[in-house]
């Protein structure tokens, strides 16, 4: 009688380990489900930040290399080659970034929270508040953003300008530009 009792109770057990793994899974797999605009966001952002060095490669060379009456034709097909290469690179990241976000991020959330936390995440995910501080996000960080920039402008803006050059040296490319022409009287002086 022992043995059948014991053995109920670890098929119950069992039953109830599973349905909690399923709630569990079930749950993670919603919180997976809601994070897609952030996925894709996310997505968004790696393909602008992969072509932003040659666009702004392109606007320097632009600004000093080609002659302002062709500037304005130039800037155009540089940005009709620019939005072509984003109209197509984009669905591929995007797609490719929710196919594994599950994969990704599943286990670290089995890992790091309980079926309770799980609940409470996805109330607080679906709650009023939740949406009006994600509302409010972009707002405070483009508040941080200009504050920041402000305030480190006079200290990194001479920074960039002695990178600009040293990486142009280090190159054997010709010092150019706004950064070549703001050095340029600097280093005369010295020379005399």
């Amino acid at each position: 009688m022992k043995k059948i009792k014991l053995a109920l109770l670890t098929v119950a057990l069992a039953g109830s380990s599973l349905a909690m793994a399923q709630d569990k899974a079930a749950l993670i797999k919603q919180f997976v489900d809601l994070q897609k605009p952030g996925i894709e966001s996310l997505a968004r952002g790696l393909v602008e930040q992969s072509s932003a060095p040659i666009a702004q490669a392109g606007s320097q060379y632009l600004q000093t290399q080609v002659p302002a009456e062709k500037r304005e034709a130039a800037a155009k097909a540089a940005d009709a080659e620019l939005k072509k290469y984003f109209d197509e690179a984009y669905p591929i990241v995007r797609d490719k970034a929710v196919q594994l976000a599950p994969g990704a991020l599943t286990p670290i959330m089995e890992q790091n929270f309980s079926e309770e936390e799980m609940r409470q995440l996805l109330a607080w995910i679906n709650s009023p508040l939740s949406k009006k501080y994600q509302e409010m996000n972009p707002k405070l960080q483009t508040a941080l953003t200009e504050k920041l920039v402000a305030e480190t402008r006079a200290s990194i803006e001479p920074k960039m300008v002695a990178l600009d050059s040293s990486v142009a040296k280090a190159l054997g490319a010709p010092v150019g530009g706004a950064a070549g022409a703001k050095a340029a009287p600097a280093k005369a002086p010295a020379k005399k």
